[in-house]
């Protein structure tokens, strides 16, 4: 299967609107679009090792779609869109695997939240992407899907969790995907693929059907090639759902006219951006040569210039939170076993397994994983909702919130700046160093963030640079990113995925 050289619509890089746009106009039907995904996962994917399930319901899904924009136009803002889910979400219709040899079985009876409002919206899932197994790190390597590789370098990581997705949509194999983050996973692994990452205000987005890693800290967010389709993917993410109580906090909290409708390639002009230097350089120095955090850094510096000279006042440097205090409050040795078990049991008859301990007893999880699972104590936590050291973490986090919203206020910010890893993406089979990765500002204190390419090192690896926002300030967010990217185009496909012949 190849793409058809008298085709017009040019797939690479292509955006929802480049999608509506060529179907508007007759040159591009969704079946066809599907076809031409399929052809590219099937030639890239065997290098990329991004994707662990290919949907065979995609085909006749699109070709309904063609149907129904046949009689009725366009059926929502993502119609015949092709998507790449993070297999950690929950398909009615594929399994639902995390990652795991011991889950391969697993199919769930109903579609994750997220995922129902993103097939109401139009959206054809195309496939299910690697993951980080069970979530429970950075690097993407699992015992269902092995490891994936960098889209731009494959002898590196994509990061993680999310990795698969990132590289998939890096390497252009779905137009648009979901991630999930805990701790940097819809934010690195863009950042690593010069993608746009996420991580939205905790309880904009349900997690009702995603498997957990810690309850406080999960949140889906997109994952894209572009500001906007980033920000056209939360439009149809975020919404109240019953079954997920945080998520009322996030009623109402979407403007009504949508985030696109909010981007203005002037909105850096008379912005004020704060830069947290201590989040830049080695935290580290057992982690990696100073030179690799030296080279993430310039990138970084020359994106703060580029953000002044389109018009934002640059407050340099400021001082958000202890670091020490920051790092101490997390609480995913206390949820993550207590979370999956819960996960299981609301699977019913489908679960496989009925607890986080009895999946680490077949001897198929990952070995680098289990021994993490085991060395810190997870499985042993025993019940901890009433522990003493587990609600005074959960106090910590809202006493680190206030402080970061404080910096906020007393500088009068929009977002506060900082690189989302201090270095690049490392060469496998070296793990991702988790110290490198400023995951926690975000995750920690609930408050939104967005990644969105910073430029490239001396030696072609992607670098991201993240803005941290005050609580649902999500559409000034999506304003300063995408005037970012109007101004700089940092992002550029890796050469190796180019388009079929």
């Amino acid at each position: 299967m190849s793409e058809p050289p008298s085709d017009s619509f040019d797939l690479v890089e292509a955006t929802v609107a480049d999608i509506h746009s060529a179907m508007a106009d007759g040159r591009l039907t969704a079946e066809a679009l599907v076809d031409r995904y399929l052809a590219r996962i099937d030639a890239y994917d065997g290098e990329l090792n991004a994707i662990l399930t290919v949907n065979d319901d995609a085909r006749r899904r699109a070709r309904r779609l063609d149907a129904q924009f046949e009689s009725d136009g366009f059926v929502g803002p993502l119609h015949g869109v092709p998507i790449v889910l993070k297999d950690n979400q929950d398909t009615h219709d594929m399994p639902t695997t995390a990652g795991s040899t011991a889950l391969a079985e697993s199919t769930p009876s109903r579609d994750a939240f997220v995922v129902e409002q993103l097939r109401t919206a139009g959206g054809v899932v195309v496939a299910k992407a690697n993951l980080q197994e069970l979530s429970f790190g950075v690097d993407t390597i699992s015992s269902h899907g092995g490891a994936t590789r960098n889209a731009y370098d494959l002898d590196r990581r994509p990061s993680g969790s999310s990795g698969g997705t990132a590289a998939a949509i890096a390497a252009n194999l779905g137009a648009i995907g979901t991630g999930t983050d805990t701790c940097s996973s819809v934010r690195s692994p863009p950042a690593f693929n010069a993608l746009v990452g996420v991580r939205p205000t905790r309880g904009l987005v349900s997690r009702t059907g995603i498997v957990p890693l810690s309850e406080t800290q999960d949140t889906a967010g997109p994952i894209t090639r572009t500001v906007t389709d980033a920000a056209r993917m939360l439009e149809v993410m975020a919404r109240y759902d019953p079954d997920d109580p945080v998520t009322v906090r996030g009623a109402g909290q979407v403007p009504a006219d949508g985030y696109v409708a909010h981007l203005d390639e002037d909105g850096l002009d008379g912005a004020r951006i704060g830069v947290a230097r201590q989040f830049f350089g080695l935290q580290n120095e057992e982690s990696a040569p100073e030179a690799d955090a030296a080279a993430v850094t310039t990138v970084i510096e020359d994106a703060v210039e580029e953000m002044a000279a389109a018009g934002a006042t640059v407050v340099d440097p400021v001082e958000v939170v202890d670091v020490d205090r920051l790092k101490s409050a997390s609480v995913l040795q206390y949820e993550f076993a207590r979370d999956v078990d819960d996960y299981l049991s609301e699977l019913g008859d489908a679960a496989p397994y009925d607890s986080l301990a009895a999946i680490v007893d077949t001897g198929t999880v990952t070995p680098a994983i289990e021994s993490r699972i085991v060395d810190a104590g997870i499985l042993d936590m025993g019940s901890v909702d009433e522990g003493v050291g587990y609600l005074r973490r959960l106090r910590r986090r809202q006493r680190l919130a206030d402080a970061v919203l404080s910096t906020f206020a007393e500088h009068d910010l929009d977002a506060v700046l900082y690189p989302p890893s201090t270095i690049p993406p490392v060469e496998i089979p070296e793990h991702q160093p988790f110290e490198e990765m400023n995951c926690e500002l975000s995750a920690h204190t609930g408050l939104p963030a967005i990644v969105v390419p910073a430029g490239f090192t001396d030696a072609g690896l992607p670098v991201g640079v993240e803005l941290l926002g005050r609580s649902f300030a999500e559409p000034r967010l999506f304003e300063l990113a995408y005037a970012f990217e109007r101004a700089t185009d940092h992002r550029q496909p890796p050469e190796r995925f180019a388009a079929l012949d």
